[in-house]
Formats: structure tokens, sequence, C-alpha cells
């Protein structure tokens, strides 16, 4: 029987893919897998029997990664799942920042008793007046699920579209409409666009990517959008461009004391994933990657253990081994299993920067003495037998 606990409410369609084998528990110190949106885990105590946590979204800052890479807990998120509600807002919010359609609704709002709004709506619509999108040009940093549907998006509504990603993938390529000009240069982003709108993780290089030097060199009356995170900008440096006219619209989806009532900026409040849809297959996606973790062994988009897949646990024996990249692990781990008389029948090693995960499929079962013995070699951080 496996114990998952939800930090925050999920989907009831991922949540009904779990089994009788599992059970729902309410405190955190009995979970062996949790699920999580936004709840912070960084104050947690993790519990020793914790083996995963799988993030029902793509942002993992929440989530302390080394922290529970050390424990061997691997950290799953859902790429991809909540990319075409991202991808919807990011439209509408080009729309929003072309055309003062909510400075037009509030002022109805402010006229909505007055008899003669008719023939007034006629005098005042000309201070809401904008542009059409279509025949502009957008750059889009970021070619991964989200940028890719906004790239793709674009083009339909006839806008020339520009993509800036050096380590776009091939799925993303191939997904890619061809009438879409990859830029290798960011640079070229900055100076040829209308519209720039930014998808890339935050991580110490990209931090506050859009600065001054980005803004400088941009064109006068560009509308800047940010749907990843609020400090992949330098948003003194953006609200001063508003100021200048050198930017027309900062549109973000990160509400904050410094923007909510700056000139210039349509502040959205973190409503980029918030669909039922994107909610749904966030759940699904995070509960089907906990339950094949927990069954077979298999990782599947860990933000900091290696992919690997064994397929289902069909052998007489499974162990999964979660260690440091360090070298001579699988020599020692070979020469124990020899040792015992137990034959390894298939087997998966991979790395990923610091951490390494091993799959051993077996002839016969092991005994808790083999299993103390790779527990107890330098650099294993967790030993989990899949299979008996």
């Amino acid at each position: 029987m496996f114990k998952y606990k939800c930090l925050n409410p999920i989907a009831k369609v991922g949540l009904d893919l779990f089994s009788d084998e599992y059970e729902r528990v309410e405190e955190f110190a009995e979970a062996d897998a949790v699920l999580v949106r936004s709840a912070s885990v960084h104050d947690l105590e993790l519990p020793d029997t914790l083996e995963a946590i799988a993030r029902a979204g793509a942002g993992v800052n929440n989530i302390p990664l080394d922290k529970c890479a050390e424990k061997g807990i691997v950290v799953f998120n859902t790429p991809g799942a909540n990319a075409n509600g991202v991808k919807e807002l990011v439209i509408a919010g080009m729309l929003l920042a072309a055309r003062d359609v909510i400075g037009g609704i509030n002022w109805v709002q402010k006229e909505k008793e007055n008899p003669d709004i008719t023939k007034a709506t006629e005098k005042a619509k000309k201070a809401f007046a904008g542009n059409e999108i279509e025949g502009k040009t957008l750059g889009i940093i970021g070619l991964g699920a989200i940028g890719v549907k906004v790239a793709n998006a674009a083009t339909h509504l006839g806008m020339n579209v520009l993509g800036y990603d050096p380590y776009i993938s091939v799925d993303a390529a191939w997904n890619l409409s061809r009438s879409i000009k990859h830029i290798k240069k960011v640079e070229d982003i900055y100076s040829e666009c209308d519209y720039i709108t930014i998808h890339v993780p935050l991580t110490d290089g990209t931090r506050q990517m859009i600065n001054q030097d980005a803004i400088d060199m941009m064109k006068d009356d560009v509308v800047v959008l940010n749907f990843s995170r609020d400090t992949l900008v330098d948003e003194d440096a953006m609200l001063s461009a508003l100021e200048n006219g050198k930017v027309k619209r900062y549109v973000t989806d990160f509400p904050n004391p410094k923007v909510a009532n700056a000139k210039g900026v349509l502040v959205i409040p973190h409503l980029g994933a918030s669909t039922e849809e994107s909610e749904d297959n966030c759940a699904v996606m995070a509960v089907k990657e906990l339950v094949d973790y927990m069954e077979n062994g298999n990782i599947n988009n860990s933000v900091n253990y290696p992919s690997c897949n064994m397929g289902v646990c069909s052998s007489v024996s499974r162990v999964a081994i979660n260690h440091r990249n360090v070298k001579n692990m699988l020599g020692q781990f070979t020469n124990m299993l020899a040792e015992a008389d137990v034959n390894i029948t298939n087997m998966v090693n991979k790395s990923k920067g610091d951490y390494a995960y091993t799959l051993l499929d077996l002839e016969t079962g092991v005994n808790k003495e083999v299993i103390d013995k790779l527990r107890a070699v330098d650099g294993v951080l967790k030993v989990r037998v899949i299979k008996k």
C-alpha cells in the first residue's frame, strides 16, 4: 500500500487514477508520495519515507530541489500540461495591450447611469482606439511547450513571428510552423519586434534578462509580455521605460506592489494556467508520473534526477538506487549482487548533474542483507525494492 498526500487541492480526474493500492493521508510525515501545486515545501521536514514529489505545473520554485535530491526524493513537474491555457492568455494579453479594451470597459462602468450613454460613447471611444496585431512582428524568447503554441497561434493571426531558443528540443522544432523564423541572437528579437513575449525557466542565467540593456535595444512603443516568472524582468528598468515612453505596455501575470498601480502595466492575477482544462491535465500527468515511479521505478519529467525508463516491471525483482554521480558506483553494485549469487537480467544507469539513478532487474529476489549493503555504499542516497 502506497500513501500519498496532497498539499493543495488536486483535480479529481487525476486522483481517480490512483488504484486501491494507494491511500490518501493527511499527515505529510506519513507520505510516500506528495502532490503539490503552489504550496511551499521549503520549510517542511522531509520524512525518510518520502520517495517522490510531483508538482502539478511547470515551475518548481516552491520545492527545495537540492535538498530533495540529497535525500533521494525525485521531484517531478508536468511540462506542457498547461501550455494551451497559458498560450490563450498570452494572445489575450497582446490584444489587450494593442487595444484599450479595459479602459473602454471601465469608462462604460462609470457612465452606466448616464441616460445619454449611447451618444456619449461615440465621442468617448476615440480615447480607447488602438492598433491591430495583424502584420506586426512578435518575438518569442523560449520555444518550449508554451512558446511553440504561442508562435503557431500568432501566425494564424497574421503576425510575423521570430523565435529564439538556443536549446530548442527536437520535438519542439518538429511542432513549430515552418513560417516562423528561428533567430540565433536574442538581440535581434529586441531590435526587430513590436511585441516580445518571454517563455524561459528562471535560472541564474535568465534572472532579469529583460534589463536596461535589453530594453535599450528594443523598438520604441514595444509591448513586453511576461507569463513565465516576474524576476525574469528588471521591473525598475521596465517602469522607467514605460515612464519615458520607450515601452508602450508591459503585460505581466505576476502582481506585486511595484507593478500593481504602475502606469502602462497590465497586471493579471496569475491566471496563466488557471483553467479547468489545465488543472485537469496537470493532475493527470502528475499522478501518472508518481504511479510509474512508485510501481515501476521509472522517472519521466524529473527536475532533479535523470529520465530513466525500463517499462513495466515484469521481472522477478527490480531494485532502484538513487545515488551521487561519481565513478565506480555500478561496479560496486554489480559486485555485491554477484557475491550474493544474484544475476542481473537488465540494467539502466542515467545521470543528471551531481546525481544518478540506476534500475536493476534481477533473476531472483534479494534479501535484506544485500539491500543493506547497497545502502551502505558511499554515495548511495536511497535504495528501493520495487518488486521483491
